[in-house]
């Protein structure tokens, strides 16, 4: 798509904004309602693209996408007239007569930019709240995910005027000519590297951005934990879309007296969810690229692989892999995994823990197995994230009754049910002062006596 045709929708957009169409709430109900039954109708073609793309299997692909998306769409639904209602505010005594309330005001014209891993459901999540917010959108798709972003593409088109919502496919020629265009707000979810580059762009226009990000999710491990369950839901989240996953467990520490059980434990788990040979597991996904596979290749280290460490590139398949024994330095440890890699490092002290963490960029996840109510506490406390799980993984990001997002380099802001529909919102403070009073100790000429006793009571 030429940057003129992107010029047009935008412009196109911001005219329809203009025109006030997308303020009542009613209209806003309808486009939920409607976007939620083209989602179910066309389930069966969402689930083939997902596995096109990403070789995930029906199953997976509505337990991890479709099915987010359905409970996301229908709690605006829900909740959206109660969300854009005004909020009244206590008024300060110095303002009487009035009344002070807080009302949300949907940005405008925004833009959506989704990634590859997770493409349908990191694209009509936002999308959501955006809409239930009252903006108009244009979503951008990740090129890496085709069968997927057109499937996007025709079901957005079936339910919408692109004067309204509209997408823009391709690459990144079509992302230069979305990031040149002045938007009211930015929602971006994909790599730092590209994040940044996003910011650069938004700050040209002064334009807020959400930026979900990534970064090296820790999975800490202590002496009390229940170590097969343990292991069994670190496999589960940190294989899950064969590792592709933004809150994936990256690599785990584990306190050194209980590793050698958890690896043991990891390898049997592994066997357990994948089977013996995960390559030929029809519900085992696959890597997006062969770029991406190869860099994760580049990643095991043969002699540390416990189990794993088998690789399909006809098929863009690498086996669940675990590494015993890595350390900081090792090749899989300098930067985010994004793949089916477990490098196990062992630790004897929390404070060395702590150090160490502080030392790295902040991650978007960190997970602890504690059964030590005072050691859970105090890592939630002593550590910096994104959000988290304890005694699980991954799962905090599945619900729309708290806000996801990141810290530092793994993003800014976060969205999901009443935090996304804040974040697409401006809410305006206004004061409403009345007319049948007009207390006069603010004009000049200035009264010092009992207008400045009384000014002194009332800002105090």
């Amino acid at each position: 798509m030429s940057a003129v045709t992107i010029r047009q929708i935008v412009d196109a957009q911001r005219g329809f904004f203009r025109t006030g169409a997308t303020l009542p709430v009613s209209f806003r109900l309808r486009m939920l309602r409607r976007l939620r039954e083209a989602v179910r109708r066309h389930e069966a073609d969402i689930g083939q693209a997902l596995a096109a793309d990403l070789g995930k299997s029906a199953y997976e692909g509505f337990m991890c996408e479709t099915g987010l998306v359905l409970t996301e769409l229908s709690y605006m639904i829900r909740h959206t007239r109660r969300l854009a209602r005004e909020r009244t505010a206590r008024t300060p005594l110095a303002q009487f007569a009035s009344r002070s309330f807080q009302k949300p005001s949907p940005y405008g014209n925004v833009l959506i930019m989704s990634p590859w891993n997770y493409p349908f459901l990191l694209t009509l999540d936002p999308l959501a709240d955006a809409i239930a917010a009252g903006n108009t959108a244009v979503v951008k798709p990740s090129a890496y995910s085709p069968a997927t972003s057109a499937v996007i593409a025709e079901l957005i088109a079936e339910c919408f005027d692109p004067e309204y919502v509209a997408v823009v496919t391709g690459g990144r020629q079509e992302n230069a000519a979305l990031l040149d265009e002045k938007f009211d707000f930015v929602f971006f979810t994909g790599s730092q590297g590209v994040g940044r580059e996003v910011l650069r762009h938004t700050a040209e226009h002064l334009t807020p951005a959400v930026l979900e990000l990534g970064g090296k999710s820790p999975c800490i491990v202590d002496a009390t934990a229940k170590i097969p369950l343990a292991a069994r839901r670190i496999v589960f989240g940190k294989f899950l879309n064969c590792g592709q996953t933004c809150v994936a467990p990256d690599y785990v520490l584990c306190h050194s007296s209980v590793k050698d059980r958890l690896v043991d434990e990891l390898r049997r788990e592994v066997r357990r969810q994948y089977g013996e040979d995960p390559l030929n597991n029809p519900d085992y996904g696959k890597i997006v690229n062969e770029k991406h596979f190869h860099r994760l290749v580049g990643l095991i280290d043969p002699d540390k692989a416990v189990i794993g460490g088998q690789w399909d590139q006809e098929t863009g398949r690498i086996a669940p892999t675990v590494l015993d024994g890595a350390g900081w330095e090792d090749a899989a440890m300098q930067e985010e995994i994004f793949g089916p890699i477990l490098p196990v490092l062992a630790f004897d002290s929390f404070e060395q823990l702590y150090a160490d963490l502080a030392d790295r960029p902040l991650p978007l996840a960190l997970y602890l197995f504690s059964q030590d109510k005072a050691r859970i506490r105090e890592v939630m406390a002593r550590t910096r994230f994104g959000g988290g799980c304890v005694n699980d993984v991954v799962i905090h990001l599945a619900t729309s009754e708290m806000g996801f997002g990141g810290v530092g380099e793994s993003g800014m802001g976060a969205y999901h049910g009443k935090v996304g529909f804040e974040a697409f919102s401006h809410t305006k403070s206004i004061v409403d002062k009345k007319t049948w009073v007009d207390l006069p100790m603010r004009y000049q000429p200035y009264r010092k006596g009992l207008y400045g006793r009384l000014l002194h009571l009332f800002l105090k």
